[in-house]
């Protein structure tokens, strides 16, 4: 991306806010703010903390909610809680959060920040060394170790040494990131619940769900979210008109009027459709070094993780990387799949679902299990029960409670399917016929999955579809004696061929190698198509003369009797960047060498 003057730049962000100001970029959670109660039960007090911040002084905006009691000779412990992406302190999430804390005896500490609402610096992705050092800071007031700008020094939180408050974090997506940021460089921070965030940026904006090595991705690329990523950097660099008033310290560098220099880099390097190998490893080195993938190992803070199974920007598979780096190393960890996530429109959560703006969380199954893991880890009540390991939603369910739990992660066990020449799916080798099937992208997408702004701004959007000749599909015998349960992230392992990608891969530039697009379709008796959740898994190929795993966004999804799984391999999708070059692509099936679909299933047999 060009470097922009200021005076260019405007009239471009004017024109974006008309669709994305006030979205759920702005507020992730996308939810409205309910009415103060006349007489709360607790104070608010806005403060002004300068900080440091890297290397920068960055002075925070932040109102502390005081519970009516709480003072010096009774302290209660501490929240911290911050904003998504493009928010403020005083978002529907962020602020009904604090209120429903304090309405519950904690001392809930809101704050923008750095780079949005009213908070001095620029945004600089959650970065452990930068926001985590800054948020640490914020410890540092409610340790009482130091004051505010104007002096004002809280003395009424609950400690557990002279300079260590009794203090947890809680806050969605990028304010969700920011807890595990700050936990892997303050260890003074007692409880994490981090909501629906990344492991790694590089996998949440480039995925590449092939040739995994750790975590969610491996050493190459994959294919640029674009959608998604200009979204997150319009709102962005729109702040200087959101916020006329900006701190200077709020601007940017290398071309970004308000994201720091390396932030800005990686964004031009992702639209230039080119992945030279020394430059692209240090981008990846970057966007790793600001996600938990390269922190985890510090972090010792007990946490629950919750992630949304509506979500095409993070999706399960980066909590479930979360999950097991802080189970492998000892860290306190439990995880829930709730319903909502960034997609799909949530403006209200579906009955029963934790709203954060409402603050129900004695009323939700998410919102108990906060409560307690607060109440274990902040109040040191070590009788309380913090729930199962692992707990998930399921959609189908309409009466009851609509979690199902497990002892242990992951649930159930795993099916096998088998991809025949002639495009079935089938349940043993010996039924795979023989035959060779191909397709071809074209030079612009053929699939569309989603609009991933749409979702965000509860605008409609077209059911997803595969233009003939560029997709293959295999299709199972539909569902008998009884349903099929999906519960995790389903892989296949392929073997293509393609003349064409294989001379391209000889380049030095990553972005040569093919690229593909697999999903998983529920298939009604009556044709009908549905694209589990809009969720498709990108791949990179590392070698087209070898076999290849892809590993597909996780699901939960129950498959009725009567129905059929339907697998896909695309040759594009219009909400990332593809192939560069068109790249046929043949897939041979025979009972001795055929792909493998293996599915996490937890009841039911598919044949």
């Amino acid at each position: 991306m060009p470097s922009v003057s200021r005076a260019v730049s405007r009239p471009v962000l004017r024109r974006s806010l008309a669709l994305l100001a006030g979205s759920a970029l702005a507020a992730p959670l996308f939810l409205t703010a309910p009415a103060v109660a006349a007489a709360d039960p607790y104070t608010v007090t806005a403060l002004k903390v300068t900080v440091q911040g890297g290397e920068r002084r960055c002075t925070v905006d932040a109102d502390v909610y005081r519970p009516a009691g709480v003072d010096a000779a009774h302290p209660a412990p501490a929240v911290l809680t911050t904003n998504g992406f493009g928010g403020s302190k005083k978002d529907g999430s962020t602020d009904g959060l604090a209120k429903a804390l304090a309405a519950r005896g904690y001392v809930a500490l809101a704050y923008s920040g750095l780079g949005f609402g009213k908070t001095g610096c620029p945004i600089s992705l959650d970065d452990p060394g930068i926001d985590g050092r800054a948020a640490s800071g914020l410890v540092d007031l409610l340790a009482g170790a130091r004051t505010a700008d104007d002096g004002t020094r809280l003395d009424y939180i609950a400690k557990d040494g002279v300079r260590d408050p009794r203090v947890g974090m809680i806050g969605g997506s990028y304010g969700g990131a920011i807890q595990l940021a700050t936990a892997a460089v303050d260890h003074r921070v007692d409880a994490l619940v981090p909501l629906i965030t990344w492991n790694d940026l590089s996998y949440s904006l480039d995925p590449n769900n092939a040739g995994r090595t750790h975590g969610v991705t491996g050493p190459l690329p994959g294919a640029y979210k674009w959608q998604w990523t200009n979204g997150f950097f319009l709102i962005g660099e729109a702040q200087g008109l959101l916020h006329p008033q900006l701190d200077p310290s709020r601007t940017g560098g290398s071309g970004c009027l308000h994201f720091v220099a390396r932030a800005c880099e990686t964004k031009r390097l992702l639209d230039s459709d080119k992945y030279p190998a020394q430059k692209t490893d240090a981008v990846l080195r970057y966007a790793r070094s600001v996600s938990p993938v390269s922190y985890l190992p510090s972090v010792q803070a007990p946490t629950l993780l919750v992630q949304g199974q509506n979500d095409s920007l993070f999706n399960l598979n980066e909590a479930t990387a979360t999950y097991r780096t802080l189970a492998a190393q000892g860290t306190p960890v439990k995880m829930i799949w709730q319903a909502w996530g960034h997609s799909g429109g949530m403006k209200k959560p579906v009955q029963g679902e934790l709203n954060l703006a409402q603050g129900n969380l004695d009323t939700s199954y998410v919102g108990r299990r906060v409560l307690a893991w607060f109440d274990r880890y902040l109040r040191r009540r070590t009788a309380t029960g913090t729930g199962p390991a692992f707990a998930y939603h399921r959609d189908w369910v309409t009466a009851g409670s609509a979690y199902a739990t497990s002892p242990a992660f992951p649930a159930g066990g795993t099916r096998r399917l088998y991809l025949s020449g002639d495009g079935k799916l089938v349940g043993h080798r010996s039924e795979v016929t023989r035959g060779s099937r191909a397709y071809r992208n074209l030079r612009m997408a053929t699939s569309h999955s989603e609009s991933s702004l749409a979702g965000l701004l509860g605008l409609p959007d077209v059911a997803p579809y595969d233009a003939r000749g560029s997709y293959l599909d295999w299709t199972s015998q539909p569902v008998s004696g009884g349903p099929v349960d999906v519960v995790g992230a389903p892989r296949v392992t392929l073997k293509v061929t393609s003349p064409q990608a294989e001379r391209a891969q000889r380049s030095a530039d990553a972005a040569d190698k093919l690229v593909l697009f697999a999903k998983l379709y529920d298939v009604a008796p009556d044709g009908r198509k549905t694209l589990v959740h809009r969720l498709v898994a990108p791949a990179r190929v590392p070698d087209v003369t070898r076999r290849f795993t892809v590993e597909l966004p996780g699901i939960v999804h129950r498959y009725e009797p009567g129905h059929r799984l339907r697998f896909v391999i695309a040759a594009s999708d219009d909400a990332y960047v593809g192939n560069r070059g068109v790249k046929p692509v043949t897939v041979t099936s025979t009972p001795g060498d055929t792909g493998v679909l293996e599915l996490p299933v937890t009841q039911g047999v598919l044949r």
